[in-house]
């Protein structure tokens, strides 16, 4: 073989290896799970997507391992929820090196602070007589349970559709920023993303609407359908605050029976990242049946509640088929 030919050889070589190196998909680490398929979603074939808390994780109790520090500390962008959702983030951040962007998907979103979800709860239902009753043990609940893991803000902003393009927005800017060649596929991708969010809450909010308003009562594990609650039109009790690491005194679940009983509620719903030992409890207390099973913070490993918007569909079939009449 020539010395010239072998020269061209390595010339191409070179060449074919810096065109994979251009096409190599973008490097994100997504915070959790759903945030993780909203990325997918946006940046599509561009984008290898690495997700901290994976499907039916808890992102309350998560302890980021080196493994973790390491993919974060690698990666082109750093996607995260924000309103303090991630208790361990700035820990993870300083442990991992990483220097680059950190984006903040809620970022621009109107949050609900306790205050607010409670004096929405209460407007929506002050003509019923366990109003007074309701907004009083809704407030102790979570004066003894917002601190544990979150500040001042509801961080489950994403179980309002119209919050979710907030997100989606946000993810868009962030990959144009990062990766403007690709621009255009990203905004396309965006646009049809937030087409279906838009159809999808019309959806919602029909299927919901029809529910009859004296049902239309959520119990779940913990408070994570705030804003959900509020965009939909439900009434939300819990037997514990915000974090799933938080535990009930007797006096709440006391008081969450009563209200049970009083509003004759049809169903309670399970968290698929919660024990179900409360829900069972209030089971056999109240002779409630237990509804089926809901997600708020994760993902379903997998089948139709494996994606956010596909969550949002399950999570709806489960609400009009317990709480119908």
């Amino acid at each position: 073989m020539s010395k010239s030919f072998t020269l061209l050889l390595g010339a191409a070589a070179l060449t074919l290896s810096g065109a994979a190196r251009a096409e190599a998909p973008m490097s994100v680490v997504a915070s959790f799970s759903i945030l993780g398929d909203m990325v997918e979603e946006v940046g599509g074939e561009h984008v290898d997507v690495t997700t901290l808390v994976g499907p039916d994780g808890d992102a309350h109790v998560f302890s980021p391992s080196p493994t973790d520090a390491r993919a974060v500390g690698e990666a082109d962008l750093f996607v995260v929820n924000g309103l303090h959702f991630e208790g361990w983030l700035d820990r993870l951040v300083e442990a991992s090196g990483y220097e680059g962007p950190v984006v903040v998907a809620s970022r621009g979103i109107d949050a609900l602070s306790f205050d607010q979800e409670r004096e929405e709860h209460s407007s929506d239902h002050e003509g019923h007589d366990h109003a007074a009753g309701h907004d009083h043990d809704h407030d102790h609940d979570h004066s003894e349970h917002a601190g544990h893991d979150h500040g001042p803000d509801d961080p489950h902003a994403w179980q309002d559709l119209q919050n979710g393009k907030q997100y989606v927005a946000n993810i868009r800017d962030a990959l144009v920023a990062a990766d403007p060649e690709h621009a255009a596929d990203y905004r396309r991708n965006a646009e049809q993303y937030v087409e279906a969010m838009d159809t999808l809450d019309a959806e919602v909010h029909r299927r919901i609407g029809a529910i009859p308003e004296a049902n239309r009562v959520l119990i779940t594990n913990h408070d994570a359908f705030g804003y959900f609650a509020n965009a939909y039109g439900l009434d939300v009790l819990s037997p514990v605050g915000l974090s799933t690491a938080a535990e009930p005194s007797a006096a709440d679940m006391a008081r969450l029976i009563e209200q049970i009983q009083a509003r004759n509620v049809k169903a309670l719903f399970l968290e698929n990242m919660t024990s179900p030992a409360l829900l069972e409890q209030l089971a056999d207390e109240t002779g409630v049946t237990i509804g089926g099973t809901l997600y708020a913070g994760a993902l379903a490993a997998e089948g139709e509640a494996s994606t956010y918007l596909g969550m949002f569909r399950h999570n709806v079939d489960t609400l009009t088929e317990a709480l119908k009449d």
